[in-house]
């Protein structure tokens, strides 16, 4: 992309209207501004223009021209012995180079910044370098060395009195609390920070970093309110800042030639990839596939797990609502990006009655999990979903170990109670325990609606019904599946439609899936039940052969391989 032609002016004034507008945070106008005063080799910028210019090249999207401008800053620092700018701009060398997936270099330069910095007094400076040393002691399961360098940045930060690194300081301090379970303070040092925030004292930087941390660290621990709450004003934040705005006069020429660079705010795809994610809480669906789809065309170059999470979003909604195929791709694309897309894979292997693939993928997946205290909603879906696969292949053991699992986790979180308390009781369902199934799903149901979580909360209003009829109470039974729904209903959850439609007609004659005979839904019905062909033969009076020749049939016009698969089909046609 070519620079914008701006109105011509002395270089000098140039240079001045371009730290005018860094300050001012106008990033399109001053990389315009710099970069055409760089272009005439007579001119010379700075050091800090210099980091000016790299930063403004960062914020237009042009991360090569930054690094290029920041190693020159750093030459420049270094030539004039100004150890404090050099090992800033190494430091943020490190950031970029790690960004681009240039390991080596940014280990290189990090060294580098320690060597500037590390023997220098207490500076603002240091900050960076305590908080790469948190971050690195928590990837190798140092939590005491975590929290030791995070407290340093915080005192550093402190002393420096810039609200910036303040922020960000208690920021990196409550997520080290945060991973080793101590949620209550590592919640209110995170409120602290984000205070800060949202009433704009920070740069826009900082501001961009603290909301991309928080959501993450938010939806990971499961705090959907303040995920709501956060992702609402990161969103606002990054709406375009001339949106309504006129230009000033005499420059509105330059408005028009800078407005498409400033669009290029980099955490806008990361802040919506995260607004995707509560919007499927939400039940916002077709906003929540759109803003996906926007997600994925929006993300840096360098947050490319944001863009695989926007297309796994997308994929569990194409899945509830019956879009099987686009799911399968959805969920394709985000394993492309590097995200393993489960639990919705398993789940969606489920829906096809591939039994066997859904009980591989979702072990997998919970196997591979290194440490789930660091995603403790990514290990509850996990677990929730290992419940549900279980129950479908008349694995109870299995489903109830699970189950058990995720109780252990959930605490009084919220979130994770409601999940925690829906699989329990369908446990508890299973196990034809209809008194502690009506409790735990209650309980359950109580929760996801306090949380305003709909899909979830229809969901279990049909084990609900199920409960119900199995204690003998009819209508309260056809009640909970009324109410369901009409929530699929509005959701567009077609196939849970269908299902809840079908169980409120009773026992109304209607036309079997798959293109079963009703023989051979007898006879899937008693597979499922877990009864051999000699016991399928008993109960039918039909000889073994007949069995077979029934079985060949019915994985044929299923396209299933085995009675697990089959199984897994009923349950997810309610044949059972």
């Amino acid at each position: 992309m070519s620079a914008p032609t701006l109105h011509t002016a002395h270089p000098t004034d140039a240079v001045e209207r371009a730290r005018d507008a860094a300050d001012r945070e106008s990033w399109a106008e001053a990389y315009a501004l710099l970069h055409a005063h760089d272009l005439h080799p007579s001119r010379g910028l700075t050091a800090d223009d210099l980091s000016v210019l790299a930063d403004a090249a960062w914020w237009s999207g042009r991360t090569d021209e930054s690094v290029t401008a920041r190693l020159r800053s750093h030459a420049a620092f270094l030539a004039a012995g100004d150890h404090r700018g050099a090992g800033l701009a190494a430091w943020w060398l490190h950031y970029e180079y790690a960004s681009l997936g240039r390991p080596a270099a940014a280990a290189g330069w990090l060294h580098r910044a320690r060597h500037h910095l590390e023997d220098l007094p207490p500076c603002p400076e240091q900050c960076f370098l305590a908080w790469t040393d948190a971050e690195e002691a928590e990837q190798h399961g140092d939590g005491a060395a975590a929290l030791a360098a995070a407290r340093r940045m915080t005192r550093l930060a402190v002393r420096s009195a810039s609200p910036d690194l303040v922020a960000l300081g208690r920021q990196a301090e409550s997520a080290v609390l945060l991973a080793n379970g101590r949620r209550t303070e590592a919640l209110a040092l995170l409120d602290d920070a984000m205070c800060a925030v949202t009433a704009g004292e920070l740069s826009g930087m900082f501001t961009g970093w603290l909301y991309c941390l928080a959501l993450t660290q938010c939806m990971e621990a499961a705090d959907f309110g303040r995920a709501v709450e956060w992702t609402n004003a990161a969103m606002e934040w990054c709406a375009p800042p001339w949106t309504g705005r006129p230009a000033e006069p005499g420059r509105e020429t330059e408005t028009l030639a800078t407005a498409s660079l400033a669009d290029e705010n980099p955490f806008r795809g990361v802040c919506r990839a995260h607004r995707v994610e509560v919007l499927d809480l939400l039940g916002a669906w077709a906003l929540a596939e759109e803003e996906a789809r926007q997600a994925c065309r929006e993300v840096p170059v360098d947050c490319l797990e944001s863009a695989a999470a926007a297309f796994y979003a997308a994929g569990d909604v194409q899945r509830r609502q019956g879009r099987l195929d686009e799911a399968a791709v959805s969920y394709a694309h985000a394993h492309e990006l590097g995200r393993i897309p489960q639990p919705g894979l398993a789940l969606l292997r489920l829906a096809q009655g591939r039994a066997d693939a859904a009980v591989a993928g979702v072990d997998l997946a919970l196997a591979c999990q290194s440490d789930p205290r660091h995603d403790l909603l990514g290990r509850a879906r996990l677990l929730a979903a290992r419940t549900e696969v279980a129950l479908a292949v008349r694995d109870v053991p299995g489903a109830s170990r699970a189950a058990a699992e995720l109780d252990a986790l959930a605490g009084d979180v919220p979130l994770l109670r409601a999940t925690a308390d829906t699989a329990l009781g369908a446990v508890a369902l299973a196990e034809a325990r209809p008194g502690p199934a009506l409790r735990l799903l209650r309980q359950a149901l109580a929760g996801w609606l306090a949380l305003r979580v709909p899909y979830e909360a229809a969901q279990v209003r049909m084990l609900l019904a199920a409960a119900d009829r199995t204690a003998g109470d009819e209508e309260a039974a056809r009640l909970e599946l009324a109410a369901a729904r009409a929530v699929f209903e509005r959701l567009g959850a077609v196939p849970d439609a269908r299902r809840a439609a079908a169980l409120l007609s009773g026992g109304k004659r209607r036309r079997l899936p798959g293109g079963l005979t009703a023989r051979e839904a007898e006879v899937l019905r008693l597979v499922a039940g877990g009864g051999t062909n000699k016991d399928i033969a008993h109960a039918l009076v039909i000889s073994e052969h007949t069995v077979s020749r029934h079985l060949n049939n019915i994985f044929a016009k299923l396209g299933v391989g085995s009675r697990s698969a089959a199984t897994a089909y009923a349950y997810a046609h309610d044949l059972l």
